[in-house]
């Protein structure tokens, strides 16, 4: 586990730089062709999800 201690005003900018990257990965899933880049994109997705969700449940 690595542990990263920050303030509030660093965690919502880092929220905000990953929800903003999460968009951007969402779009680049919809125009990729080939089935395994698309799946790896996928993936990477759904951990960035779960940082994300983790990150709100801390800041909020």
């Amino acid at each position: 586990m690595i542990a990263l201690n920050m303030n509030m005003e660093e965690a919502k900018l880092l929220l905000e730089v990953l929800a903003r990257y999460d968009m951007h990965l969402k779009v680049e899933i919809r125009r990729t062709y080939k089935r395994e880049f698309r799946h790896a994109l996928k993936e990477r997705e759904k951990a960035l999800s779960v940082i994300i969700n983790r990150l709100e449940s801390l800041v909020k």
